[in-house]
């Protein structure tokens, strides 16, 4: 009798030991949905782009496609006006968090969905867009980080203007459609203007406008271009990289991916570094933290890269002040 007794506790205690261990069997078993929302086209590779610089991330903490993730991936091709159905797509399936890429595409998920958590990257001005209450409380269901892209813009006239001695005269391509872009121009006329230098702008939100926008600036006099901050613009970056080197104009880019093809300089954040950040706030939104109570996180560095052969092919010698100044030279 003794030892029955003495087996049924230790069945008990089994059982009661194994209990938390099964929970968190359990909790590893699920399998976490993730809906990503962006203006841009899918690009050749998410292993090598700045869009799916998050993925390599999420895996050294854990979680793989396929095994214990899914993701919805929503590519609005360049037009913003697709981008709320596609929020919509999204929402229907009830994910665990949406990634925006973009500011237009976080305006997106924010009209589609109040409870799902949100998580930004490449977005700019998310307390003057009203995206979130405050950087360092949200208080709502989006978090995130933040891109610097209307704060860069004396730097970029003035490195601009170094590389360009004489310059009079600088156009400034846009989209009329991102709310950040009309803002960036701003800020480029405010700091040209004490210096002397006028500002012409030219709107694209599709690739023939960029190429009718390219033909009016060769007949504009500019001796300079400055490339506004937006998803739409970095995914024909290829397309405006060569159309300023046809042109011979020397041009600032937003954002490293236009230097990569060809461009010839660019100031800012590292983009790629702004989207991995996103698998940190991922994971730590599945361990339970509330969106509201994450501070949205802002670039504590800036990158100067300069693109050697972009410069001999328009003719232009870089100054040592420059190569001086720049993080990365590209050879």
């Amino acid at each position: 009798m003794r030892d029955v007794r003495r087996r049924l506790f230790l069945i008990s205690a089994g059982i009661l030991l194994a209990t938390p261990f099964a929970s968190v069997a359990q909790q590893s078993g699920k399998i976490w949905r993730v809906g990503f929302l962006t203006t841009r086209s899918r690009p050749s590779s998410l292993e090598t782009d700045f869009l799916g610089a998050w993925i390599p991330r999420l895996r050294e903490l854990g979680y793989v496609e396929g095994k214990n993730l899914t993701i919805d991936w929503r590519f609005a091709d360049g037009d913003n006006d697709r981008l709320p159905v596609l929020a919509a797509e999204i929402v229907r399936f009830n994910p665990d968090l949406i990634i925006v890429a973009g500011t237009p595409a976080a305006r997106a998920a924010q009209n589609a969905t109040s409870t799902i958590p949100i998580v930004m990257a490449g977005v700019a001005d998310p307390v003057g867009l009203g995206l979130v209450a405050s950087l360092s409380r949200p208080g709502g269901n989006i978090t995130g980080s933040s891109i610097m892209a209307t704060d860069v813009s004396i730097k970029s006239l003035e490195f601009l203007r170094a590389m360009v001695p004489n310059l009079t005269r600088v156009a400034v391509l846009l989209n009329p459609t991102n709310p950040i872009d009309p803002i960036a121009l701003k800020q480029i006329q405010a700091a040209a203007g004490p210096v002397g230098v006028s500002v012409v702008a030219f709107e694209a939100t599709n690739p023939g406008q960029i190429d009718a926008a390219f033909a009016a600036i060769a007949q504009s006099r500019v001796g300079a271009l400055i490339v506004a901050p937006d998803p739409f613009l970095v995914n024909q970056a290829r397309q405006i990289v060569e159309s300023a080197t046809r042109n011979r104009l020397p041009a600032m880019y937003p954002f490293r991916p236009f230097v990569e093809a060809g461009g010839l300089m660019c100031y800012g954040q590292n983009i790629y570094e702004n989207y991995r950040l996103a698998a940190t706030y991922i994971d730590r939104i599945f361990k339970g933290a509330k969106p509201a109570e994450l501070p949205v996180e802002q670039p504590t560095q800036l990158e100067f890269v300069v693109n050697s052969k972009a410069a001999a092919a328009i003719g232009l010698k870089i100054p040592q002040s420059i190569l001086l100044r720049a993080n990365q030279v590209i050879e």
